[in-house]
């Protein structure tokens, strides 16, 4: 049985803040923890969106621990909305509770949108090699934030899921950027940016990437 905690876990940033953060227990023998950043606060993204707590029930049943949280400035998270570079904060304080929650299991990062370009450019300030997981990283729209060049990552195994119908960013722009940095590229057919309706089946390949066992 897959399940989450119910109680708010408390992360700690280097400047200062306080974010809500909540855990869905692994199913059986734990294989991992994964760090799950969410969507853009100013389209009202939060830990707590559909497409996360589905994703985090199908990871948890297979066999991974994950952690959500809220940026800062989103729900009781404290502080304001920083543009996505003060964010950046907000990850590296979700992978060392991680991290401290379970000093014995490997920690990998993933992302939905925003969250998943905010992972890479934690990984880039870093130099983390964790495992990586991108949920249709938003690289499509101008003004935006910038994934971070292949000469700022260090080697990693990483892995980015996108729809064919997607509204934000071309399946061949992220084709291209995904040969700079060696990542995998996995199309969905016939789903957009939100995934409808196919939320289990996106959380299969994420859940194959990150270690988790294959559900029956």
């Amino acid at each position: 049985m897959v399940r989450d905690r119910g109680d708010m876990t408390r992360l700690a940033t280097g400047d200062g803040l306080t974010l809500e953060g909540t855990w869905t227990e692994a199913s059986g023998e734990a294989l991992g923890v994964v760090v799950f950043c969410h969507p853009d606060p100013r389209a009202r993204g939060t830990m707590r969106a559909p497409l996360m707590r589905a994703v985090a029930r199908h990871l948890g049943a297979a066999g991974l621990h994950v952690l959500r949280f809220n940026f800062r400035g989103v729900g009781e998270s404290t502080g304001s909305w920083g543009g996505g570079k003060a964010e950046i904060e907000d990850v590296a304080a979700a992978v060392a509770a991680a991290h401290a929650a379970h000093p014995h299991l490997d920690v990998s990062v993933a992302g939905w949108s925003f969250g998943a370009v905010v992972a890479l450019l934690w990984q880039a300030r870093d130099h983390s090699s964790l495992t990586y997981a991108g949920i249709a990283p938003a690289i499509g729209l101008p003004g935006e934030l910038m994934v971070p060049p292949a000469e700022e990552l260090a080697a990693a195994r990483r892995f980015f899921v996108i729809g064919d119908r997607d509204q934000y960013t071309p399946v061949n722009a992220l084709d291209r950027y995904a040969v700079t940095i060696d990542a995998e590229v996995r199309v969905m057919e016939g789903s957009d940016h939100f995934f409808y309706f196919r939320h289990d089946r996106l959380a299969e390949v994420v859940a194959a990437h990150l270690g988790g066992r294959t559900l029956p």
